[in-house]
């Protein structure tokens, strides 16, 4: 799956997130091995706000081996957050990628994930990678994957990992609510899905901007 194949509003390279793309985003999901259980990362932005939130559980099999891992961290100096479903190894290796981009792209996070993007799809160590990156500054989220996309989402919302879709369903439903800020949201909708996914858990650590 390419950029190209892909349906939506490209802007810069930056693909905006309509429900046949996430269609597709699922079945990445959905078709992923063993490596991706056992996360669920969820990405909220609201009224000038964005919090990128994840569990602490990190399973082998059936075995939970670890409930308070740290899947979100702050990346240059700290205006970047982001976090990972996947390999952890390997998602480190990405945030050091990434981390080299910006300096490159002077903090132009777009621009700096759409060539992260090209080297993961291309390079010959790269592309073998099993992670997928939610990545967010103070004016937009995205979605990275290993098939070379760069996914903006129209709402604002991005849910990954085994309980990425419990989440991301609850935090759509919690956006309508008044007078919920991004935290609340996504503190409850991580709340519904680690009571709905048996790889999640309840230890929550977030970033907010």
């Amino acid at each position: 799956m390419t950029e190209e194949t892909l349906k939506g509003k490209n802007t810069q390279g930056v693909l905006h997130i309509n429900e046949g793309t996430l269609h597709r985003v699922r079945t990445i999901q959905q078709n992923a091995t063993t490596g991706w259980h056992g996360t669920t990362i969820l990405s909220v932005r609201k009224d000038g706000h964005v919090v990128i939130a994840g569990d602490g559980q990190v399973s082998l099999g059936q075995m939970v081996v670890k409930a308070n891992a740290r899947k979100v961290r702050r990346l240059g100096d700290g205006g970047i957050i982001t976090g990972f479903a996947g390999s952890t190894a390997d998602a480190f290796t990405l945030f050091e990628r990434l981390e080299s981009k910006l300096e490159k792209h002077t903090g132009q996070l777009a621009r700096a994930c759409v060539e992260l993007a090209k080297d993961w799809r291309t390079d010959r160590y790269l592309r073998r990678l099993e992670a997928m990156m939610v990545v967010a500054d103070p004016r937009v989220s995205l979605l990275l994957t290993g098939s070379g996309d760069v996914l903006e989402p129209d709402d604002g919302l991005v849910g990954i990992g085994s309980g990425g879709n419990y989440a991301l369903a609850a935090a759509r439903a919690l956006m309508t609510v008044e007078g919920l800020d991004a935290e609340t949201i996504v503190r409850r909708s991580m709340a519904i899905a680690a009571g709905i996914c048996i790889y999640t858990n309840d230890n929550v650590v977030l970033e907010r901007l």
